[in-house]
């Protein structure tokens, strides 16, 4: 009995009720960490603390796997800060073909991404030297090409031509030519490599960034016609993609099939650079290039 009097008393945790920490009846309850602060690599699986990823350019520091970037983020990392004069910004797509709730998914991508179309256009500044740009964003309808994106890409590469302006190209386009557009998309794909001839007639430099995913049109168009091809680590590139021509021609395909490492092994691109090394890249090239047929007069944005 005497030892019962000594015995150390339980401890309790006092929990209040929701209308007691503020919260009305009906109303969810707050958590105590807030969504996004934790992100886990689709490669390695690992949970990353979101700023340490977006202080690493949104690559994992664990297995070096490279996030998808959208637009504006990829115009930020790349070029010079209060370089960029977007070109177009203005290019809406309708619905020539009439397709059913193509209106409804065109603006949904909008508020996604905040942009208007797949593709922002303009000229910028790499380490002080000038150039035209084009930088697809995946996140709108899957990066296809529309009729929008194939003529403010087209319109960029003339604004090149006429201004003797070295062009970078950034693709990150899964989706190919947009179906809901039918041979109006297709017929992007030969308007951006026309344009692109007469960059190749005056001998400007294109240089040609791929990112995962690069597929479909785009990749047989423009993407694949710079002077100078550039993919980042491990980014998915080809025409169809691998399944589809798994059950094609019915075989297994080698491992690491249609990844940027597969790619440099067999000639189809020119070099991988990661994304910490790809802006001093990216000058690098543009400096060995310049001409002195480069353009003196101010640069602006009326593409």
């Amino acid at each position: 009995m005497l030892k019962d009097l000594f015995k150390p008393k339980p401890k309790y945790v006092t929990i209040k009720r929701p209308e007691e920490r503020g919260i009305q009846p009906g109303q969810p309850e707050k958590k105590e960490l807030p969504d996004g602060l934790w992100v886990k690599c689709n490669n390695c699986r690992q949970i990353i603390y979101h700023k340490d990823l977006e202080g690493n350019l949104k690559v994992c520091p664990k297995c070096n796997y490279h996030f998808r970037l959208r637009a504006r983020e990829r115009i930020a990392y790349l070029f010079d800060a209060d370089s960029v004069q977007e070109s177009n910004p203005g290019l809406i797509s309708k619905n020539p073909l009439g397709f059913p709730e193509y209106e409804e998914k065109i603006e949904k991508a909008r508020k996604k991404t905040g942009l208007n179309e797949g593709v922002v256009t303009g000229v910028a500044k790499v380490q002080n030297i000038p150039c035209v740009f084009s930088v697809m964003d995946f996140g709108f309808m899957g990066g296809s090409m529309g009729s929008v994106v194939g003529e403010k890409i087209s319109r960029a590469f003339e604004y090149a031509a006429k201004h003797n302006l070295p062009v970078v190209s950034v693709t990150a386009g899964g989706g190919g030519a947009r179906m809901q557009e039918g041979i109006i998309s297709l017929m992007q794909m030969a308007k951006t490599c026309q344009a692109l001839n007469r960059l190749h007639e005056k001998k400007i430099f294109y240089l040609s960034i791929l990112t995962d995913p690069t597929m479909g049109g785009v990749f047989a168009s423009f993407a694949s016609l710079g002077d100078i091809v550039i993919a980042e680590p491990g980014a998915l590139i080809g025409f169809a993609g691998p399944r589809v021509i798994e059950q094609t021609i019915r075989q297994t395909l080698p491992a690491g099939f249609q990844r940027s490492e597969f790619l440099l092994e067999h000639g189809i691109i020119d070099m991988i650079v990661e994304r910490k090394n790809l802006r001093e890249t990216v000058a690098r090239l543009l400096r060995f290039h310049q001409t002195e047929e480069v353009s003196r007069e101010e640069v602006s944005a009326d593409a």
